[in-house]
């Protein structure tokens, strides 16, 4: 009888921020811009010999009633000039940045992440991403001019565009031969040439092939369009996905469509994003764990989300009463502007009634519901029931690995690193140290050979 072998888990960090999952008000949480909390969060990752770290991206900060939304961290420095920084504190950990594909050029990422790969000796990631909003927009020449429809016609062209800079050197090129004078083999390396929809550009790439080629390319969407776009072009694909049933469905959809590309399974990393309480005891983690949730969601922010729905100020109700008798005032014009969760509630009317009747029947309060229905807690246990429960999603494919999202920052990965980790690698699921130097190599990924042809210009040799 034939046992399937053991997968591998891949395990990540997500550093905090531009979110209501931090609890920036704990006397434990630092900085979340000061270089010291990247340092200490990457090098905390890198010794649990995690794949990678990974920065969100914020391009404009988040308003509510026309003002800035200040229950949560606001602002991110820069993502290049943060992961550059840290290409020279660590030493194997994966760099990963959420680069947007709406209001930025192939030219300029491609050579920004080209540049990181090198600088990193091959570590680089890209995340890509599109806006969905005009208020985002307004931050940029381009501002609101791209359709919502049209966000992943541009996203596809955009990385086929990059790809293409990529690959416009095969990494041949420099022999750099003293004794001849010859530095370039080819004095065509990084000609190109695309005209598209999106971009018509030609000129030359003036960052040579780097040590992965490419950058790990990672996408985010749960779309149709989203897997789809993930199946045909990413390395790996953010999961929302941290139940067993849920994940696998996640899981055989999306592997299921890479066939048809031309990929095989292992083409394809699913990576969930994961929070976690921990405690000595079971129950002492789900006692904590309530106590987090009570922190992440005061009474000031269970108000502000209700507004999100409600669309409407609701600053004179009680926190700890019932929901507004009122309904909400559905229409574009949204009192939260930059918020991810006003497009979960396209239907704001059928979700004051879900909520309504949810709240009746468990005797909910405002902040209450608003813990109830916002719960973002996936792993909470002693070390050895998270331990469990990763090792049991990974091997039933309900994920090849966790983005860990820790409410702490910088410190909050601390326990994980020290506790859990240890009792995955007695288990033979996680690595020891890692076996390679790139990001690449931490996921088991191949470096893809340059397409060619795929530059205008380049002759192929004979």
């Amino acid at each position: 009888m034939s046992t399937k072998p053991l997968k591998r888990i891949h395990l990540a960090a997500h550093f905090p921020g531009v979110n209501n999952t931090t609890v920036w008000s704990d006397p434990a949480a630092g900085s979340h811009i000061d270089f010291d909390s990247f340092v200490h969060f990457a090098q905390t990752a890198e010794r649990a010999k995690f794949d990678f770290l990974f920065l969100a991206e914020g391009l404009r900060l988040r308003e509510q009633g026309g003002e800035i939304y200040d229950l949560d961290v606001v602002g991110r420095p820069d993502t290049f000039t943060v992961l550059a920084a840290l290409a020279a504190v660590t030493e194997r950990l994966g760099l990963t940045g959420t680069i947007n594909s709406t209001f930025n050029e192939p030219y300029e990422v491609a050579r920004q992440f080209a540049s990181l790969d090198h600088l990193s000796d091959g570590r680089s990631a890209w995340n890509v991403v599109t806006s969905w909003d005009a208020f985002t927009g307004e931050n940029f020449r381009r501002g609101g001019f791209l359709p919502r429809e049209d966000r992943y016609s541009r996203a596809r062209e955009f990385l086929a565009t990059a790809t293409e800079l990529f690959d416009s050197w095969d990494g041949t090129e420099i022999v750099a031969d003293a004794g001849s004078g010859t530095f370039l083999r080819d004095a065509r390396a990084g000609a190109f040439r695309h005209q598209g929809r999106h971009f018509d550009i030609e000129g030359r790439f003036n960052v040579p092939r780097s040590p992965q080629g490419r950058p790990v390319i990672f996408q985010a969407g749960d779309s149709d369009e989203g897997r789809e776009f993930a199946a045909s072009s990413a390395d790996a694909i953010f999961g929302r996905y941290g139940t067993l049933g849920e994940g696998r469905a996640f899981y055989a959809d999306v592997k299921g469509r890479l066939a048809k590309y031309g990929r095989t399974r292992d083409q394809l990393k699913i990576l969930p994003a994961a929070t976690f309480v921990l405690g000595d005891t079971d129950a002492e983690a789900q006692e904590l764990a309530h106590e987090v949730r009570r922190l992440q969601v005061s009474g000031q922010s269970a108000i502000k989300y209700l507004e999100h729905v409600w669309n409407r100020d609701l600053s004179a109700y009680d926190p700890d009463g019932p929901l507004p008798e009122i309904d909400p005032e559905p229409g574009e014009n949204t009192v939260a502007l930059g918020r991810a969760s006003v497009r979960q509630f396209s239907d704001p009317l059928a979700t004051a009634r879900q909520w309504r009747e949810l709240a009746a029947a468990k005797n909910l309060s405002i902040r209450e519901l608003v813990i109830a229905t916002t719960s973002r807690q996936t792993f909470v246990g002693s070390a050895a029931t998270v331990a469990d429960r990763i090792d049991t999603l990974v091997q039933a494919d309900a994920a090849d690995g966790f983005i860990l999202v820790p409410h702490i920052t910088p410190g909050g990965l601390d326990v994980f690193a020290d506790t859990v980790v240890p009792l995955l690698q007695e288990r033979g699921v996680f690595r020891t140290d890692y076996e390679g130097t790139t990001l690449r190599d931490h996921l088991g990924l191949a470096v893809p050979e340059p397409v060619a042809g795929r530059a205008a210009g380049r002759a192929t040799d004979s």
